[in-house]
């Protein structure tokens, strides 16, 4: 007679809600960088100029990123290196624009006028009209924030704001581009240094000696940290442990955390109409990005081996990183 060894009883499945709150978590941690990284450039508008701000930070990122991932650049196809650079575009008029925006308004009014973008990216990928209404409802969050009809209204601001918006939608649709082209870090390493360099044309003329200031150098190497480098790491994270409807949902909340950080470090407290256009373009984007996440998964052309490339802005609605 064959005696059978007994069999290890297997190990119990590790419940959903176990696995998914680490990477709600770093998703939550990736929203609190980016916002906290916004606010420190705040403090640095009266001794360097909006544009200076963000290219001193996107360069500081650009350098961190390039030594991180040392792409080569003679084996990446032409084609992708074209798309990274239209990305690099992206990224610096989104930067500039969100930079000067903030110089005129509350954090929480610019990041929730900012999400506009992306929702009408989702809205677009979807084939159902009643999605339609999802951008009219984050429309009347907007006008609640920025009160076109009252006389202090900052229009300049405003159209900044908007202008963030209109790179950010550019910016997911081309970071989508590249991540299925380049698979790694490289995409977002090369796009950086180009976004380094459109702002620095545009910046370069106002520079000054207290540019060069430690103290100046030392905020702008730490908000590169806190944006884009730590929220990468972080989205990165969670996207490889959640669905993309349930990323895009957390990355919803966003406005409200700017709100949050704006009142927190920036002593911003926003009235309860302001409150009420938060919630509005929120509760917009999370119905939004449940009905435009991608249907199939890219096919990765290019000869560097790595992970996929998830960009800074992926977690908006109808875009994976």
């Amino acid at each position: 007679m064959t005696s059978t060894a007994p069999t290890a009883p297997a190990p119990p499945a590790a419940s959903p809600v176990r696995t998914a709150a680490p990477a709600m978590a770093a998703t939550v941690c990736a929203m609190v960088s980016v916002q906290t990284g916004a606010s420190l450039a705040v403090p640095l508008f009266d001794r360097v100029s909006p544009a200076g701000t963000a290219w001193l930070r996107l360069s500081c990122a650009a350098v961190l990123l390039l030594v991180w991932t040392r792409p080569r650049l003679r084996r990446l196809p032409r084609r992708s290196l074209g798309a990274t650079a239209a990305l690099g575009c992206a990224s610096a008029v989104m930067t500039l624009c969100s930079f000067q925006a903030i110089d005129r308004l509350p954090l929480g009014t610019v990041s929730a006028v900012e999400f506009t973008g992306p929702l009408l990216v989702a809205v677009v990928g979807s084939r159902r009209r009643a999605d339609l209404v999802w951008p009219l409802l984050a429309l009347g969050g907007v006008l609640l924030l920025t009160r076109p009809w009252e006389a202090s209204a900052d229009w300049l601001g405003i159209g900044y704001a908007l202008g963030a918006a209109t790179g950010l939608g550019s910016y997911i649709v081309l970071t989508q581009r590249v991540g299925d082209r380049l698979p790694g870090q490289q995409g977002v390493a090369l796009s950086t240094a180009v976004a380094a360099l459109c702002t620095g044309v545009v910046a370069g003329g106002e520079a000054e000696a207290d540019w060069w200031s430690p103290h100046v150098l030392v905020v702008s190497a730490l908000a590169a940290v806190l944006l884009p480098i730590a929220p990468h790491v972080l989205e990165l994270f969670a996207l490889r442990r959640l669905t993309a409807g349930a990323f895009g949902t957390l990355m919803s909340l966003e406005p409200a955390v700017a709100t949050g950080i704006g009142f927190l470090v920036l002593a911003q407290t926003p009235d309860a109409g302001r409150l009420a256009g938060v919630v509005l373009v929120c509760v917009a984007g999370t119905a939004a990005c449940r009905s435009g996440t991608r249907s199939t998964t890219p096919t990765v052309t290019g000869p560097i081996v790595g992970q996929p490339d998830v960009p800074r802005s992926a977690p908006r609605p109808s875009s994976e990183r």
